[in-house]
């Protein structure tokens, strides 16, 4: 990730000062005495010197967000809410951290906007100072009863008790497909329709590169319709269920007991995680999942259940679709039945998948985008913002960087003479090879290179930069400057953005242009497009494409 980090203060001439006090004081903490305090926040302390002195621990405990987290994009929203006047007096009084609710404390709000996360934005009761509460599962214009479970800087979070008075223009509960909607932390749009999901996550794109990018409005693009999945439930191919190991007490009760031991204990919860809590929620089925994993799933539960006591550590488990085998003949695309898929639950089993004609092999632990039906549009688009029709002729060459299995590197071989990807890990380098083999792609024509991205041009200095395309698919952190130093360095045609985080992207997006005009001897890159895509429907979650073109 890069080093560059903004403050999240409003005016720099009066509140930068305040916050790099905060930021020092707070990174001068000792984890062990944090430790002791949570262990003291326990006990009921009488007396005013040691509430005070109590209260002053707890002030110390106080981090901000680390930038470009899920946090720190929380607290933007927060300011967006508040107003920058609102959050910028408490910051210079030293208010910021003192809610005005209680540990559960019950109140009613209404909604007014949705945070890039999902959940529901509210103003605190006029009666108490600006604060904003975030609940999960509200919609804008929704009045709702809450209950605060924890508070932060400028904002508590709270459970959803009651939609008092729903918003019927959006919401439709009989949407919901999932009869654990509302418990568990996977999903937090399906009562929505499909066509606002997808404009939710058009507006949390352009919210990125408003707050992250440090670009000028007038240069960042009007950020395209979010492009849709065709499957909007049954589509992700990877899902992750788990359980804890028994308990001590309730081992020992089942050692001197005679009950019957494929009777499912009442404390075992095999599933995902419950919203707001630590805890597992007990699921049956999942239906964003593929069928295959829901069929699989069944008999795994029963397996655990009968063997539970047999489990030391609890056991997050894998559960993968994957075609069964390879095709003989891989010219042509099978029909359905001609396809059988099985569930892999090994780590270090193979999984197999096509994507349109091209076929990929990996092990079941290694990173592959769990959305099988959109691949096809998100290359396809990929393709053409490297071709754009307006333009007679394109690049040649293409550097894949975090290339993984060669999702890109193969799709897009077809249309460029020469193609490298590059990525860290030599077991995805393995395989990206592999499958270009099992595709019969002509000998020489791709390349797989284990190494650091940020060493990436060194090993294509070959390239000709004028007819080079670049694409960029990092995980969530996104780039790093030695990286983008590079990049700006080489100066490729066409820069190509995948990102998983649009966050990151948009602070990324926004170095490169930037040092491209500082260093780019009057060359220059231009945001030429924004646009999302959905790989995740009922979720918050948006991947984003950005492309740039040097001029």
């Amino acid at each position: 990730m890069s080093t560059r980090e903004r403050s999240p203060t409003i005016d720099p001439e009066v509140l930068v000062p305040l916050e790099k006090k905060i930021r020092l004081e707070e990174h001068a903490i000792d984890e062990s005495d944090i430790a002791k305090e949570d262990a003291n926040d326990t006990l009921v302390v009488p007396g005013p010197s040691k509430k005070a002195s109590k209260s002053a621990k707890r002030k110390q405990k106080r981090v901000l967000p680390e930038p470009y987290s899920s946090e720190d994009v929380l607290w933007r929203d927060i300011i967006a809410l508040l107003g920058e006047d609102t959050v910028g007096q408490a910051l210079q009084h030293g208010t910021e951290w003192d809610s005005p609710f209680d540990f559960r404390e019950e109140v009613e709000v209404e909604v007014s906007t949705l945070s890039s996360n999902g959940d529901a934005l509210a103003h605190s009761p006029a009666s108490s100072a600006p604060w904003v509460i975030v609940t999960p599962f509200a919609l804008p214009g929704e009045r709702i009863r809450v209950r605060v479970y924890r508070s932060s800087r400028l904002h508590s979070f709270a459970d959803l008790l009651k939609v008092v008075s729903p918003n019927l223009d959006l919401r439709d509960d009989s949407r919901a497909k999932c009869r654990y909607f509302g418990q568990c932390s996977g999903c937090q749009y399906q009562m929505l329709s499909y066509d606002t999901q997808l404009g939710i996550k058009r507006d949390v794109v352009i919210k990125a590169y408003e707050n992250f990018s440090n670009l000028p409005k007038e240069t960042i693009p009007d950020v395209l319709p979010t492009i849709a999945s065709p499957l909007q439930y049954g589509y992700r191919t990877k899902i992750t269920p788990h359980f804890e190991a028994p308990p001590k007490k309730a081992r020992k009760e089942a050692e001197s007991s005679s009950a019957n031991s494929t009777d499912k204990p009442g404390w075992l919860k095999i599933g995902f995680n419950e919203i707001g809590k630590r805890t597992v929620l007990d699921i049956e089925e999942c239906p964003i999942a593929t069928p295959v994993l829901n069929a699989a799933l069944g008999p795994i539960r029963e397996d655990i259940i009968k063997n539970i006591w047999g489990y030391k550590k609890g056991v997050s488990l894998l559960l993968r679709d994957s075609i069964e085998h390879l095709p003989s003949d891989i010219s042509s695309i099978p029909g359905p039945e001609d396809e059988k898929h099985v569930c892999i639950t090994n780590h270090k089993a193979t999984v197999r998948e096509r994507v349109n004609s091209t076929y990929f092999e990996f092990p079941g632990h290694s990173f592959f985008q769990n959305n099988n039906s959109v691949l096809v549009p998100l290359t396809s688009y990929v393709k053409d913002a490297i071709f754009p029709s307006s333009k007679s002729s394109g690049p040649t060459h293409l550097v894949d960087a975090y290339c993984g299995s060669g999702l890109f590197s193969l799709m897009l071989a077809p249309h460029f003479d020469t193609v490298a990807g590059i990525e860290l890990s030599a077991e995805s380098i393995k395989s990206a090879t592999a499958n270009a083999i099992i595709n019969r792609l002509p000998q020489g024509k791709c390349s797989f290179l284990a190494g650091d991205a940020a060493n990436i041009f060194s090993t294509v200095s070959h390239f000709p930069p004028d007819k080079t395309a670049l694409i960029i698919d990092p995980p969530r952190k996104g780039s790093d400057e030695p990286f983008i130093e590079q990049l700006v360095r080489f100066a490729c045609s066409t820069v190509v953005y995948v990102s998983c985080n649009v966050h990151t992207q948009a602070r990324d997006v926004g170095m490169i242009i930037e040092r491209m005009e500082r260093e780019g001897g009057g060359r220059k890159y231009v945001l030429e497009s924004l646009r999302g895509f959905d790989l995740f429907p009922q979720t918050a979650h948006v991947e984003s494409v950005a492309v740039l073109r040097l001029v």
